[in-house]
């Protein structure tokens, strides 16, 4: 009987041998999984670090090149409101021009006197 329990423990004992080696090979495998994972989230890592200078770089330029626009938009305005106030003029000058022909008989009579008739007598 003793010799059965033996052979029951033997073939218990390689039951577990066996299962004992699976669990190794698992092991080594989630080991490999463990390393593969931790150099893909290094590279994912750095590839997000690059990513966040390139931003930081876009936002600078973005920044840069709304100044120049704001700055370029204030030029046209300032010029447009020039030629605006240039237009306004001309048409006053040209108002004043047409009024003035226009009228010119009213300015003529007021800035030179009508001319008084002189009667030359014989005495």
């Amino acid at each position: 009987m003793d010799e059965v329990k033996i052979a029951v423990l033997e073939q218990k004992l390689e039951d577990v041998n066996s299962v004992v080696l699976r669990i190794d090979a698992a092991i080594e495998k989630l080991s490999e999984v463990n390393t593969t994972v931790s150099r893909m989230l290094a590279v994912h890592e750095e590839r997000i670090t690059k990513q966040e200078k390139i931003d930081e770089l876009l936002f600078a330029k973005i920044d840069k090149l709304r100044d120049k626009m704001d700055l370029d938009h204030d030029i046209v305005l300032s010029r447009i409101s020039g030629l605006e106030k240039k237009v306004w003029i001309g048409m006053g000058i040209i108002l004043c021009l047409s009024f003035v022909f226009r009228t010119g008989n009213i300015f003529s009579n007021i800035l030179t006197p009508a001319p008084q008739e002189v009667i030359v007598r014989d005495s």
